[in-house]
Protein backbone atom coordinates (compact mmCIF):
# COMPACT_ATOMS: atom_id res chain seq x y z
CA UNK A 1 0.00 0.00 0.00
CA UNK A 2 1.68 2.90 -1.19
CA UNK A 3 1.99 5.70 1.45
CA UNK A 4 0.71 8.86 0.64
CA UNK A 5 2.57 12.62 -0.92
CA UNK A 6 1.31 14.60 2.57
CA UNK A 7 2.65 11.77 4.70
CA UNK A 8 5.88 11.26 3.07
CA UNK A 9 6.23 15.34 3.71
CA UNK A 10 4.99 14.91 7.10
CA UNK A 11 7.61 12.26 7.71
CA UNK A 12 10.44 13.95 6.10
CA UNK A 13 10.49 16.90 8.23
CA UNK A 14 13.75 17.94 9.54
CA UNK A 15 15.46 15.76 6.81
CA UNK A 16 18.65 17.65 5.04
CA UNK A 17 18.85 19.00 1.38
CA UNK A 18 16.06 17.95 -1.47
CA UNK A 19 14.94 14.66 1.07
CA UNK A 20 12.55 16.97 2.97
CA UNK A 21 11.05 18.38 -0.01
CA UNK A 22 11.63 16.46 -3.43
CA UNK A 23 8.52 13.56 -3.71
CA UNK A 24 10.83 10.98 -5.07
CA UNK A 25 14.56 11.43 -2.83
CA UNK A 26 11.92 11.91 0.19
CA UNK A 27 9.77 8.35 -0.34
CA UNK A 28 13.24 6.80 -0.28
CA UNK A 29 14.59 8.54 3.21
CA UNK A 30 11.37 8.19 4.36
CA UNK A 31 11.21 4.11 3.69
CA UNK A 32 14.42 3.97 5.07
CA UNK A 33 14.09 5.72 7.56
CA UNK A 34 11.29 3.40 8.74
CA UNK A 35 12.92 0.32 8.59
CA UNK A 36 16.18 1.69 10.50
CA UNK A 37 13.49 2.40 12.88
CA UNK A 38 12.22 -1.14 12.70
CA UNK A 39 15.30 -2.58 13.75
CA UNK A 40 16.39 -0.03 16.20
CA UNK A 41 12.98 -1.58 18.08
CA UNK A 42 14.38 -4.82 18.03
CA UNK A 43 18.06 -3.87 19.12
CA UNK A 44 16.60 -2.14 21.89
CA UNK A 45 15.68 -5.06 23.73
CA UNK A 46 18.44 -6.90 22.98
CA UNK A 47 20.63 -3.84 24.25
CA UNK A 48 18.65 -3.67 27.36
CA UNK A 49 18.36 -7.53 28.03
CA UNK A 50 22.50 -7.25 27.55
CA UNK A 51 22.76 -4.43 30.47
CA UNK A 52 20.35 -6.39 32.97
CA UNK A 53 22.27 -9.34 32.34
CA UNK A 54 25.74 -7.59 32.80
CA UNK A 55 23.99 -6.13 35.97
CA UNK A 56 22.91 -9.66 37.16
CA UNK A 57 26.32 -10.93 36.52
CA UNK A 58 27.91 -8.13 38.30
CA UNK A 59 25.53 -8.76 41.60
CA UNK A 60 26.26 -12.62 41.79
CA UNK A 61 30.11 -12.51 41.45
CA UNK A 62 30.14 -10.12 43.79
CA UNK A 63 28.73 -13.08 46.24
CA UNK A 64 31.02 -15.59 44.72
CA UNK A 65 28.74 -17.26 42.00
CA UNK A 66 28.36 -17.32 38.23
CA UNK A 67 25.36 -15.38 36.38
CA UNK A 68 24.74 -19.28 34.74
CA UNK A 69 24.51 -21.15 37.93
CA UNK A 70 22.57 -18.00 39.65
CA UNK A 71 20.13 -18.34 36.42
CA UNK A 72 19.59 -22.57 36.56
CA UNK A 73 19.25 -22.41 40.67
CA UNK A 74 16.10 -19.84 40.11
CA UNK A 75 14.64 -21.66 37.64
CA UNK A 76 14.90 -24.95 39.36
CA UNK A 77 13.32 -23.53 41.97
CA UNK A 78 10.41 -22.31 40.15
CA UNK A 79 11.72 -18.54 40.74
CA UNK A 80 9.84 -16.32 38.42
CA UNK A 81 11.51 -12.90 39.04
CA UNK A 82 12.42 -11.46 35.39
CA UNK A 83 16.19 -10.23 34.17
CA UNK A 84 14.52 -6.56 34.75
CA UNK A 85 13.45 -6.88 38.57
CA UNK A 86 16.56 -9.00 39.41
CA UNK A 87 18.88 -5.92 37.93
CA UNK A 88 17.14 -3.81 39.54
CA UNK A 89 17.67 -6.07 43.07
CA UNK A 90 21.28 -5.92 42.45
CA UNK A 91 21.62 -2.77 42.14
CA UNK A 92 19.27 -1.09 44.49
CA UNK A 93 18.38 -4.04 47.49
CA UNK A 94 21.45 -5.99 47.48
CA UNK A 95 20.41 -7.26 51.40
CA UNK A 96 16.87 -9.12 49.04
CA UNK A 97 19.54 -9.50 45.96
CA UNK A 98 22.07 -11.64 48.72
CA UNK A 99 18.81 -13.63 49.99
CA UNK A 100 18.14 -14.67 46.59
CA UNK A 101 21.87 -15.86 45.88
CA UNK A 102 22.08 -17.41 49.35
CA UNK A 103 18.62 -19.46 48.77
CA UNK A 104 20.43 -20.61 44.90
CA UNK A 105 23.42 -21.35 47.01
CA UNK A 106 21.22 -23.89 49.88
CA UNK A 107 19.54 -25.38 47.16
CA UNK A 108 21.95 -26.50 44.78
CA UNK A 109 22.88 -28.57 48.69
CA UNK A 110 26.03 -29.65 49.80
CA UNK A 111 28.51 -28.92 46.78
CA UNK A 112 26.74 -25.48 46.47
CA UNK A 113 27.89 -24.50 50.27
CA UNK A 114 31.28 -26.07 49.81
CA UNK A 115 31.93 -24.18 46.79
CA UNK A 116 30.80 -20.94 49.18
CA UNK A 117 33.33 -22.12 52.24
CA UNK A 118 36.00 -23.12 49.98
CA UNK A 119 36.00 -19.39 48.53
CA UNK A 120 35.69 -17.67 52.47
CA UNK A 121 32.09 -16.58 51.94
CA UNK A 122 30.68 -16.67 55.55
CA UNK A 123 27.18 -16.93 55.43
CA UNK A 124 27.36 -19.78 53.38
CA UNK A 125 30.12 -21.18 55.86
CA UNK A 126 27.33 -20.57 58.43
CA UNK A 127 24.90 -22.33 56.34
CA UNK A 128 26.59 -25.45 56.00
CA UNK A 129 27.26 -25.83 59.50
CA UNK A 130 23.46 -25.04 60.34
CA UNK A 131 22.70 -28.13 57.59
CA UNK A 132 25.44 -30.49 59.41
CA UNK A 133 24.19 -29.65 62.77
CA UNK A 134 20.14 -30.18 61.03
CA UNK A 135 21.71 -33.64 59.65
CA UNK A 136 23.07 -35.11 63.04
Amino acid sequence: MPIGKEKIFQLAKGFRGRAKNCIKIARSRVEKALQHSYVSRKLKKRDWRTLWIARINAGTREHLMSYSRFMHGLATQNVVVNRKVLSELAMTEPFSFKALVDQVRFMRGPAGLQQAADTGDAAAGRAQAEARSEQR
